[in-house]
């Protein structure tokens, strides 16, 4: 039985047009994850072949630059075209472009949705206080950095002829930035939109509650690995013992298990097979630390907002896990679509339910 007291009153120190930007920020970040998602899924990441911040706003307008696209696609992505797409045509480049142009084109518009009504908060109606004004600076260096890393991550499968796609250790890194900016921005509308809370009584759960957020971290830096390297591939059945052989003859790989092998994993079934256990292992020791965090803040006393943050957390770790599940089961020659760009954007919202519970803990 849940225990609960009193909920502390919100209180309007920060202006209601500030917290509805801050959570359309958090809206924003969270559609250019899933957006990347379906990107790399598609084969689009490469199709944009140059970081053109100001031209690179408007696509090609007409055949003539359509072809000449094309044509760099051709040269700069070799190996991926002639590996995937050797026959692809001009209409079928065009959709793995729209897919990179729209992944860019959302970047900017982020930053225009951001830039514009913060100088308007900040100089006229100076509703935007000094702790804030702090974040906010954090949310800009990290929203420079993803960006300047997810041009690292899209050179580093251009002009090399023995890359099929971008490197994933890069891409990792591009997912891990993407995701520390979500995570802080949405940090940043919590501390707006409820400055006072009434669970910080429960410092040893507050301690559980981050310890899980960096095994959560961890877990989606494999996520990332697990994407670029199409590690899903390897072993597509659940558990780990249905058609376990194929798993074990790919641990038991000595061909691609060097390191030279785990850098260019590309060949590498041992690489990918290694990455798929950690992921699916980890999911696990995840899970079970959510039950237990969830089991722990059912037998205290605590507020409504934690009673529903606690509920929204297992429910989103039951769906979570089950699409991880779908998505291995249905990785059969290729990762489907849906469940996989689904699972990328299910391990945000469990982040931010996570992260929910856990602001309830702090000290007001």
């Amino acid at each position: 039985m849940e225990k609960q007291v009193l909920d502390a009153p919100i209180s309007d120190e920060i202006k209601r047009p500030v917290r509805i930007w801050l959570l359309i920020g958090v809206v924003m970040v969270f559609v250019q994850v899933v957006i990347g998602g379906v990107t790399r899924l598609t084969d689009s990441g490469l199709s944009i072949t140059e970081w053109a911040v100001i031209q690179g706003t408007l696509p090609p307008m007409n055949l003539a630059e359509w072809n000449e696209a094309f044509d760099l696609y051709k040269v700069a992505a070799k190996k991926q075209y002639e590996t995937i797409h050797a026959d692809m045509t001009l209409s079928e480049f065009k959709v793995i472009f729209f897919w990179e142009y729209f992944h860019r084109l959302w970047a900017r518009l982020m930053g225009f949705v951001f830039i514009l009504p913060f100088l308007y908060f900040l100089f006229i109606k100076k509703w935007i206080p000094k702790w804030m004004l702090k974040r906010l600076g954090v949310v800009i260096l990290l929203a420079a950095t993803a960006a300047t890393f997810g041009w690292i991550m899209v050179a580093s499968g251009l002009n090399n002829d023995t890359r099929t796609w971008v490197s994933a250790y890069k891409l990792a890194g591009h997912l891990s930035i993407a995701t520390l900016l979500f995570g802080y921005l949405f940090w940043t509308w919590l501390k707006a939109d409820q400055p006072t809370t009434t669970d910080g009584h429960l410092a040893g759960l507050k301690k559980w509650g981050w310890g899980i957020v960096a095994v959560l971290g961890i877990q989606i830096i494999f996520g990332g690995l697990m994407a670029g390297m199409r590690a899903g591939l390897i072993h597509p059945h659940y558990p780990f013992f249905v058609e376990g052989e194929r798993l074990l003859t790919a641990l038991s790989s000595t061909a691609g298990s060097g390191v030279d092998q785990i850098v260019d994993y590309e060949r590498s079934s041992f690489a990918k097979a290694i990455v798929q256990v950690l992921h699916r292992g980890m999911a696990y020791v995840l899970s079970g630390l959510i039950v237990l965090f969830f089991l722990k803040i059912r037998k205290s006393p605590i507020s409504a907002r934690l009673q529903i943050g606690n509920r929204m957390l297992i429910g989103m770790l039951i769906i979570q896990f089950v699409l991880g599940v779908l998505t291995v089961i249905n990785s059969v020659g290729k990762i489907p679509l849906f469940l996989g760009v689904a699972h990328q954007g299910g391990a945000l919202l469990l982040l931010i339910c996570l992260l929910y519970v856990n602001f309830q803990f702090k000290k007001t």
